[in-house]
């Protein structure tokens, strides 16, 4: 059946205005707030217009707002609480770490622990740890420069990868924007990144290996050669994007043969699409990764783990990684009883069945009412995509996801009581501690949807 936009248009007005109606303390907060926070906000990815919804409280796989909503809550810290919040083993953790001292700014023994766990679930045996995913990818890119003596970065269009200059580059672009298929262009993603830093991050288009070895070849002839290849082994933020079959094995390949460092940001998809993340689920070895989001349980902590030849740079000083909060004892115990307690075969077992379900659901709503569109998912990760062709890259899903049905689906749910995250590019994240029924609801939901924009 096709979808009736005019309906979709009139949805979008009586769901907005219904959201607005019950957030009405999260509105007077915000009035509050931005006097002296900027934009009311502690982060520009926290904005929601008119106003942000503050949260107050969660538990499992439960939030509740400021006005007292509860919501089932799949956003999950943007994918960092796959533990589910208030996670009693995490708080115990706390609770034991607290009175022993929180912080030394020196080494500690759950330190070495973790990076042990870490290159036993990833098989990578070196690892430094630092305080976020931007501070990973920051100091991934640095190694790398530091090991092959080169400057110049590669990234996939499209992908976000922190907010540090040099990968503040060709991120949320207009279709027109993108530039020529084998020479995508390079562009600031906002104001203050210098031009001479975002000259030298090249970017790619996922799903295309011969592009990448095409644009290597030619920057080499340049006198530019990359120090590194940055990406997401599956993008996160145009929804979810799988890597085509031979295309990881390909870049690992070309990587490899022109000495170029291939780092898997797995940010988002460490610990959550397998216990040893993209390269456990995918079977394709970087030289690099980096982590963080999930990894710390709710306290900000990440990680940077490479191959012993990379990390020598590391380790004999010619490369300087350093961090006054990098190893904090609280994050470190937290990762810790994540890591040995939580995140456990078991729980992936979980994870994979409340994936399949959702998945599964919602495709068979997709099937039922003829919707442009599929659903997808690995692992924790997934998503709808409403899209009449399968998004492979950055310009397919510019040019074919239809943002005011994705408008509404966010809308919606939100009114029903599952909290999503916003953006037409985001995805949902589940935790151990979601139920069955809590992935009937979802797909529920979406029924309803379905019905109401096809009729």
């Amino acid at each position: 059946m096709p979808i009736n936009y005019d309906r979709v248009a009139e949805l979008i007005a009586s769901e907005e205005a219904r959201l607005d109606a019950s957030t009405q303390a999260s509105k007077a907060m915000y009035e509050k707030a931005r006097t002296h926070l900027v934009n009311g906000v502690a982060s520009a990815y926290q904005l929601r217009d008119p106003w942000p919804i503050y949260i107050d409280r969660g538990r499992g796989a439960t939030i509740i707002d400021v006005d007292q909503n509860e919501y089932i809550d799949f956003h999950n810290g943007y994918g960092s609480m796959i533990q589910g919040h208030a996670n009693p083993i995490i708080g115990e953790a706390v609770a034991a770490r607290y009175p022993l001292g929180t912080h030394f700014g020196m080494a500690t023994e759950d330190s070495a622990v973790v990076a042990g766990l870490l290159a036993e679930r990833w098989g990578i045996p070196r690892w430094r740890f630092v305080n976020s995913g931007s501070e990973a990818t920051m100091d991934a890119i640095r190694i790398a420069r530091g090991y092959t003596g080169r400057d110049t970065v590669m990234k996939i269009f499209g992908s976000y990868h922190g907010h540090h200059d040099t990968v503040m580059v060709s991120i949320g672009e207009d279709y027109d924007r993108i530039g020529p298929r084998e020479h995508p262009a390079s562009l600031a993603y906002g104001g203050g990144v210098p031009q001479a830093t975002v000259d030298m991050t090249i970017p790619v288009h996922f799903n295309d290996a011969e592009n990448l070895k095409r644009r290597i070849v030619e920057l080499d002839g340049e006198g530019r050669k990359p120090a590194c290849l940055i990406m997401e082994a599956a993008m996160m933020n145009l929804g979810v994007v799988l890597p085509e079959p031979g295309y990881l094995e390909a870049v690992r390949e070309i990587t490899a043969r022109h000495g170029v460092v291939l780092i898997f940001d797995e940010v988002k998809t460490g610990l959550t699409l397998a216990a040893g993340g993209a390269t456990e689920r995918f079977g394709v070895m970087p030289d690099m990764v980096t982590l963080a989001k999930t990894l710390g349980g709710g306290l900000p902590t990440g990680a940077v783990g490479g191959s012993e030849e990379v990390m020598s740079v590391v380790e004999d000083h010619t490369v300087n990684q350093v961090g006054t909060y990098s190893g904090n004892p609280l994050a470190m115990a937290t990762a810790r009883a994540s890591l040995e307690k939580v995140l456990t075969p078991e729980a992936y077992q979980h994870l994979e069945h409340l994936e399949d379900r959702i998945v599964t659901g919602c495709q068979e709503v997709i099937d039922s009412y003829g919707l442009p569109g599929y659903a997808i998912g690995a692992g924790a990760k997934g998503c709808v995509t409403f899209s009449p062709r399968k998004v492979i890259d950055y310009p397919t899903y510019k040019q074919y996801q239809d943002r005011p049905v994705t408008q509404l689906a966010w809308l919606w749910n939100m009114n029903r009581g599952i909290y999503m995250t916003p953006g037409r590019e985001e995805e949902w994240t589940l935790s151990v501690t979601h139920t069955d029924a809590d992935m009937d609801r979802y797909v529920s939901a979406f029924a309803e949807l379905a019905a109401a924009i096809t009729n």
